[in-house]
């Protein structure tokens, strides 16, 4: 039996919904979260929680930080910190909107919902762009080995940090470019997924090669697709046993390592982003343990 949120590590599902939580200040969340995580089934929505919980819990979980809001040649990279999230998985919107209510519902009054993004799964697990996303994946042990803290003490082991950005693509001006143009964007051909050797350096692909930092900078991506009635992106998220590697990532896709900008920028914005710590699970249900909850 694993001792992690199991959604973490499972593919994507065909609908998801996002939902993010701010914190009333001066609360005492403590019998709100009991209910919620006697509610909450790991398989069907992961959970996170971020600094301000953390700290109205007067807990501390080592390597929880806020998210690095970065700026560099027209380049905004927002910090957007909330105090709970949630991911849920389905394949019933209705469904998926019953079970948001009913999280909202029982987080009341202590955390105000802030955020609700509704996502889907596109094509063979495709970005908006028509690219496949997530292709360079680690799985099985070393899904397990890049994703989760392990040989940490108990109620931290089997947790997992989250980075949560949601990205607004531009898609009449991607569109505008050629083909050649959108493949040297993302360092791949759309034709088959092939990585082009030649790429320029400001590939997507390059400035993301996993194994090319030092140390190694292995994520768990599992976003997926959004879209609304006049915009549309990709909700990231990234599973790391620490930041380390999604914030090597970040620094050198916004060319402050070598003055090189991810070409993404060409075309997508992120417009929102947040850190949150993702604990360990026993059973089907959240191990809040390590924060005096049980």
């Amino acid at each position: 039996m694993s001792n992690f949120q199991t959604g973490i590590l499972t593919p994507v599902p065909r609908l998801a919904r996002y939902l993010e939580f701010s914190i009333q200040p001066e609360s005492d969340p403590r019998n709100c979260l009991k209910s919620f995580v006697e509610y909450i089934n790991v398989d069907l929505t992961v959970v996170g929680l971020g600094l301000s919980l953390i700290q109205q819990l007067n807990a501390k979980i080592n390597g929880l930080t806020v998210f690095p809001a970065q700026a560099a040649k027209s380049i905004e990279i927002p910090s957007t910190p909330m105090a709970l999230w949630c991911w849920l998985k389905g394949d019933d919107r209705g469904e998926l909107l019953h079970r948001s209510r009913a999280i909202s519902q029982l987080l009341q009054p202590v955390f105000k919902l802030e955020n609700t993004v509704d996502a889907f799964m596109y094509g063979e697990s495709q970005d908006l762009s028509g690219y496949i996303d997530g292709t360079e994946n680690p799985v099985d042990t070393d899904a397990i080995t890049a994703a989760i803290v392990q040989d940490q003490q108990q109620g931290l082991n089997g947790s997992s940090f989250v980075a949560v950005q949601k990205w607004t693509h531009d898609l009449d001006r991607f569109e505008s470019f050629s083909r050649v143009t959108q493949d040297n964007i993302i360092g791949r051909k759309i034709s088959d997924n092939e990585e082009i050797d030649n790429a320029p350096e400001s590939a997507h692909v390059k400035r993301t090669a996993q194994e090319n930092f030092t140390p190694e900078a292995f994520l768990v991506r599992r976003s997926m697709p959004w879209a609304d009635e006049t915009q549309q992106g990709l909700n990231f998220v990234a599973f790391g046993h620490s930041f380390d590697a999604f914030e090597a990532q970040l620094n050198r896709m916004s060319g402050n390592e070598d003055g090189i900008q991810d070409a993404l920028f060409l075309f997508t914005r992120p417009i929102t982003g947040s850190y949150f710590w993702c604990p360990p699970a026993k059973g089907n249900k959240l191990d809040l343990s390590y924060l005096g909850i049980k």
